[in-house]
């Protein structure tokens, strides 16, 4: 890391901030690891992919029979493998100090006693990429397509996903389809249950099975239960209580928790264990970095200038143990 000039509280602050292979990963971990699927913990992270990590999955059949003299060999092993490769992404970012310089000495005097505010306008700034860099995450995670227009930065699970139900890899009964006109608060919990009944009975039950549900899907989930659906509950819904029974706890569907994915798309949703579910990326790596490069001794103008190199991809394990709903 190295530090140029800090001159603090003016809008003539000059700053220029350098960090480099694993000393760029604390901040690379800021921004990757915030986004919500990740930082509530939905989803199994690897984080020190170099570049790339074979994902292998062992499954076996009739391993236990009948005890015998003689060893005979009864059980089959089948060794599945799944390539995680993350890509090479990068922020390049152009902002005027004018813009961000106010905000920044209002978080330097604080809103309040004992407030954590960062003491840099590099930190500021980095911070403020950050989480821009996190919510690109979040929807990348679901949504991700690389040839698309828009949220390209790497293939998310919704395409991986429809690849291998198209290639028949996830069987015939886990495919469950998406009810026509799309969900609401009147068919949210019948849409729910086709996903829990198409649950394989090997992984019903397991502590870290989820179904999978983006954020409208969740908001008609708590609608219909507030008894505002016609799901016949009744007007007053679970204890008499409308929708204020519910708080950003926790939510369940005949038994099997549910993780709220802000990034999903609307009229989605799966089922799957959180450990055959994986986001890569490589915090150690070499060619992460995060830089702010002041521009003011360069070309005399107050432009601050954000870099930021770094690796993502997600990917998953075993396609016969997902459910999808598409």
């Amino acid at each position: 890391m190295s530090n140029s000039r800090n001159v603090a509280l003016a809008t003539t602050t000059n700053i220029t901030t350098t960090y480099a292979g694993e000393f760029a990963g604390e901040y690379i971990a800021a921004a990757l690891l915030s986004a919500s699927t990740i930082d509530d913990g939905g989803l199994t992270v690897k984080a020190n992919i170099a570049f790339k990590e074979v994902i292998k999955k062992l499954a076996t059949n009739a391993l236990v029979s009948p005890a015998s003299c003689d060893f005979t060999p009864t059980s089959t092993i089948t060794l599945t493998e799944r390539i995680i490769q993350p890509v090479e992404l990068q922020v390049n970012l152009q902002l005027c100090k004018y813009d961000f310089v106010n905000d920044w000495e209002a978080q330097s005097m604080g809103y309040g006693l004992g407030q954590a505010l960062p003491p840099k306008f590099s930190d500021f700034m980095i911070a403020h990429v950050a989480a821009e860099v996190a919510q690109n995450t979040e929807l990348c995670i679901w949504q991700g397509d690389t040839a698309a227009a828009a949220n390209n930065s790497f293939d998310g699970f919704e395409k991986l996903i429809a690849a291998s139900a198209a290639a028949g890899d996830i069987p015939a009964g886990q495919q469950v389809a998406a009810i026509a006109g799309g969900l609401d608060a009147a068919n949210i919990v019948t849409e729910l249950s086709k996903v829990v009944d198409a649950i394989p009975a090997s992984l019903y039950g397991k502590e870290d099975l989820f179904v999978y549900v983006g954020s409208a899907a969740a908001k008609f989930y708590v609608q219909a239960l507030g008894g505002f659906g016609a799901n016949g509950l009744g007007a007053n819904g679970v204890s008499n209580m409308g929708t204020q029974w519910w708080n950003n706890g926790s939510l369940t569907v005949n038994g099997v928790k549910i993780f709220v994915c802000p990034g999903m798309s609307v009229n989605k949703m799966y089922a799957a264990q959180r450990s055959n579910l994986y986001f890569g990326t490589g915090l150690l790596n070499d060619t992460n970095a995060v830089k702010v490069l002041d521009m003011q001794d360069l070309d005399a103008s107050n432009n601050v200038r954000m870099v930021m190199r770094f690796t993502s991809a997600v990917q998953f394990g075993i396609a016969s143990d997902l459910v999808e709903y598409a």
